[in-house]
């Protein structure tokens, strides 16, 4: 199986309780911002791209708050797919990749849970601290120490 790496943009809005997700043309679903990690590019470095193209937003993320993991046997592959929590640094959403994305809407945590059934305990659950995420950039020897 072919491994691949997808990271997600958790853009949450405190004040009205919703969460920004994308319609995805392709599989006819709602996901929340995200996609494939490009070779040389870092999981937050990809969230970061993937909520832009898919949503017209500027994001800093900043926590890891969930780590999933499926074989997907139908494609033979074995993905990883981590979800950052993400602070939207502007407001317009304007999508740019319109041949994968059809819409971006805020959608209630009800909405998001009804498609999301793969977090336990729900999105609430993720809206926590979550865990830090350090990217230790370029290593060029086999242990730090040296």
């Amino acid at each position: 199986m072919k491994e691949v790496r997808v990271a997600y943009a958790l853009i949450h809005n405190e004040k009205t309780q919703q969460i920004l997700m994308v319609h995805n043309k392709k599989n006819d679903s709602w996901t929340l911002p995200g996609g494939l990690v490009e070779p040389g590019e870092s999981l937050a470095e990809a969230a970061v791209r993937e909520a832009k193209e898919e949503t017209g937003l500027d994001v800093e993320v900043t926590t890891i708050v969930a780590v999933n993991e499926a074989k997907l046997q139908a494609i033979n592959e074995h993905a990883t797919f981590v979800t950052f929590k993400a602070k939207q640094l502007n407001d317009e959403i304007l999508i740019q990749d319109t041949e994968k994305i059809s819409e971006a809407a805020w959608k209630s945590y009800d909405e998001v849970d009804k498609v999301m059934t793969y977090h336990p305990g729900g999105i609430e659950n993720l809206l926590g601290n979550g865990v830090p995420y350090v990217d230790e950039g370029v290593v060029h020897s086999a242990t730090k120490e040296d």
